[in-house]
Order: C-alpha cells, then sequence, then structure tokens
C-alpha cells in the first residue's frame, strides 16, 4: 500500500512539474475574426457581381461607350456627387498628387475605372477586363455602412466603418443599370415605373421591403417608404437590428446578403412565405434561398463579430454643452422618461425591445410591412454621427429639438424649454 501510495505520489509530481497548460489564444481568436469580419465586410461581394454586372449591367454604364459600355460613363465627379466614396488610403501618392494639383482628370470615367482597379471606391468592386474596361462589377456590406472622414477632400477620406452613408444616392445609382427589366418583372410593374420610385428615395435612403410587399410610399406623409440607412456601429449587446426589428444583426445581414445585394447563399425565413404581407417575396421563393454554391454563410461569423466590435464613434470636443448635458442627463432619466425605453449604456432595452406604433405616438405604415409589425427602440450613442437627412426611421424629423418635442407633446410630459434644450445636449453627448 505505501508502494503505491508513493508511486502515486511521484506520479502526480512528475506531472505537476512538467506538464504545461493550455495556451489561451482567445484574445488571438479574437482579432483574427475581427480582420477576417474587417475583409468580408469592406471587400466581400458573395457574388453579387452576377447581378449588378451580369443581370443589371451597371458596368456597362460606368464604363460609357469609350471603353466598351453605354452612355457618357460615371466620372469620379458623378460617384461624389450621388455620395460614393474614395478611401484615401490606398491611393499611391501620384494619384494624391494628382488630385491636389488638379493634373488628374475628375471628369473622365477613365478615372473610375482605374479607382476601381485600385479598390478605392468604397463599397464597389470592378473586375477589370484587362483592357481598360470593366468585365463587371459588384457591391460589398461597405457601400451602404461605410464613410470616410473628408480628411483628403470631400468624399475622399479614412474609412468609417459602420456610419451610414447618409449622402449615398442607392436609387440614383441603381438607375443608372441599362437594364432594370428584372427587378420589372420581379415587382410586376413597367421598368419606366421601377425608375421613378427609385428617384423618388434620395440620398441616405434605401427601401428594402420594396421588393417583398411592392409599397412604394407612406400613405399617412406622401413621403417615399424608403428608410434611412441605419447605423451599423454600437451594436454590442442589443438584441434585434434594424427599424423595425426583422431579426438579430447576423438575421439582417444574411438577408442583405441574399436578397438586397443578390449574392449567392442561403436564408431562410418562412415568414415570408405569408402573400398576404409580403406577396412579391412569396411569388419568388424569398422564404428559402439555397444556391448551388454558398457564398454567404461561411462569412457571417466574422462579419458578426466585426460589426459587434465597432463601437459608436464619440462626439466631438466642443460639439455640445457639457453644463447642460449633465442637466440633460437628468431629465433623460427622470421627467423626459427616455430611459424607460433607452436603458444606458446600450440606450435600448435588455430583451425584446419592440414596441407598436401606437407607445410611439406614430403612424404603422413602416412597422406594419415587417412580420413583427413593431418598430425597434433604437440605440442611441453615436447618434450625432448620423444626423444628416433626420431622424426616425423615415427623417420625419430633421432635428433632435424636434423629436424631443414630439416626445413631450404626443405623451403631455410637460418638459420646460430649458428642460428639453437640455435634453437635446444630452443626447448630442452620447
Amino acid at each position: 500500500m505505501r508502494i503505491a501510495v508513493a508511486v502515486v505520489a511521484c506520479g502526480l509530481a512528475c506531472s505537476s512539474s512538467t506538464s504545461k497548460p493550455a495556451p489561451d489564444t482567445t484574445s488571438q481568436d479574437a482579432q483574427n475574426m475581427i480582420e477576417e469580419g474587417r475583409q468580408t465586410f469592406r471587400h466581400e461581394t458573395f457574388g453579387d457581381e452576377d447581378f449588378w454586372g451580369g443581370t443589371l449591367k451597371l458596368h456597362q454604364a460606368i464604363e460609357g461607350s469609350a471603353h466598351g459600355g453605354v452612355g457618357s460613363g460615371v466620372s469620379p465627379v458623378t460617384a461624389l456627387s450621388v455620395g460614393l466614396k474614395v478611401d484615401v488610403d490606398v491611393l499611391p501618392q501620384n494619384v494624391k498628387d494628382g488630385i491636389t494639383n488638379k493634373t488628374l482628370n475628375l471628369n473622365d470615367p477613365a478615372t473610375t475605372l482605374a479607382l476601381l482597379d485600385l479598390d478605392a471606391v468604397v463599397g464597389v468592386k470592378g473586375f477589370s477586363n484587362g483592357q481598360g474596361g470593366l468585365n463587371t462589377v459588384g457591391i460589398t456590406c461597405a457601400f451602404c455602412h461605410s464613410t470616410v472622414d473628408d480628411s483628403f477632400a470631400p468624399g475622399i477620406g479614412h474609412r468609417r466603418d459602420g456610419w451610414p452613408n447618409r449622402d449615398l444616392n442607392v436609387g440614383a445609382i441603381v438607375n443608372l443599370s441599362p437594364d432594370l427589366s428584372s427587378v420589372a418583372t420581379l415587382l410586376g410593374v413597367p421598368e419606366s415605373a421601377v425608375r421613378t420610385v427609385l428617384q423618388s428615395w434620395g440620398p441616405g435612403k434605401f427601401d428594402a421591403e420594396l421588393f417583398m410587399d411592392r409599397k412604394t410610399s407612406n400613405p399617412n406623409t406622401g413621403q417615399s417608404a424608403a428608410t434611412l440607412i441605419p447605423a451599423a456601429y454600437g451594436l454590442a449587446g442589443v438584441n434585434l437590428h434594424t427599424y423595425t426589428g426583422w431579426g438579430s444583426v447576423t438575421y439582417w445581414n444574411a438577408f442583405v446578403a441574399n436578397l438586397e445585394m443578390h449574392g449567392k447563399g442561403t436564408f431562410f425565413d418562412p415568414r415570408l412565405n405569408d402573400a398576404t404581407q409580403f406577396p412579391v417575396a412569396a411569388q419568388a421563393g424569398f422564404g428559402n434561398v439555397r444556391s448551388t454554391t454558398d457564398l454567404v454563410s461561411p462569412k457571417l461569423p466574422a462579419l458578426h463579430f466585426y460589426q459587434l466590435a465597432l463601437l459608436a464613434p464619440k462626439p466631438p470636443d466642443g460639439s455640445f454643452d457639457a453644463a447642460a448635458a449633465t442637466r440633460g442627463q437628468a431629465v433623460f432619466n427622470g421627467a423626459g422618461k427616455c430611459s424607460v425605453c433607452h436603458v444606458p449604456p446600450t440606450y435600448t432595452e435588455p430583451g425584446w425591445n419592440m414596441h407598436s406604433p401606437s407607445e410611439l405616438k406614430i403612424d404603422s405604415f413602416q412597422s406594419d410591412r415587417a412580420p413583427d409589425k413593431k418598430y425597434r427602440t433604437t440605440p442611441l450613442r453615436g447618434l450625432w454621427a448620423h444626423a444628416k437627412g433626420g431622424f426616425y426611421h423615415d427623417g420625419r424629423y430633421a432635428t433632435l429639438p424636434e423629436v424631443v418635442t414630439h416626445y413631450d407633446t404626443d405623451m403631455a410630459l410637460g418638459l420646460t424649454p430649458a428642460q428639453k434644450s437640455d435634453l437635446v445636449e444630452y443626447l448630442k453627448s452620447l
């Protein structure tokens, strides 16, 4: 017995002195996922070039007839005017010098083609034909959900991933396509009607639900049915995504990659089989999409991880009155009753962060287009960075004071002018 105990003791001692704990790779694994997700967010088309180039022939409009396409082509000046952005960090010095000293012709579509060859146009990926033109063109997540800091020139600067591009006129860009017959067929309307709707969206807006329900305008406001492009930052800890809470962040990534970008992947949501609520989606079979080659699903985990790592940007120094913001915080948590729904620090509700239109004191048009028929409590951090275009899902309130007045009036809060002013400063500080 003593021998056995001694052997066991020796074995334990030897084991403890020679074995090493397994290395903790969590931090490195997380960094690897962030880098993979960043690459996906910025550069992955999911094979959607077969739609944007192959079907809509958008690349031909970009090229222009002088480079094998159609029409006058898209110059950098035109591209910037519809909200496209240029990543200064990939521009070689001679190009930057040419922009600065104005020797580079920004009115020539050939310059746009050169920028696409450099992968410098944020969210747009050109596939060169090797002869100065394009074989096709695709888009990435960054097309709508990135902008630049304008540090080099207006529309040219360092990337700001997750920021909504409220300058981007998606409708005008898609309307450049020489062939929208496939979209017209999907919606069951003339191609001219498709172009009219696209032109009605305006900068910073997109209507994802149009391709589900065929609705084009809000009868309550007379405005286009398109909604503002939302921020893709500050989503860590937030449950449902989008203004009307269709699903989680990764759900919406799959939805957009497959159904809006027209990538090649897998998407399943039987709610879209409801022909009454989603007549277009039900007829097209959007509730169960299965591509032979799935280019979307393998990219979703890292893409999700990267987006959750995008923190809301802090407001610039001097952009709000700090003393007033401190007073406004007391209003936010007290008389304004804001924190009942916008719970710090995520400024939305932990759990099922959805509300009926009557609770928000607004019409139900946009919520009725979503499966749950409700509105999500929007996270408020970084609010200042997506003020362009207005607030709420459709920009119906142009300024924060208008938002505060809406709640004060329709919810009978009885705030004083000073309280409302202080509350605005607090919102600007988030």
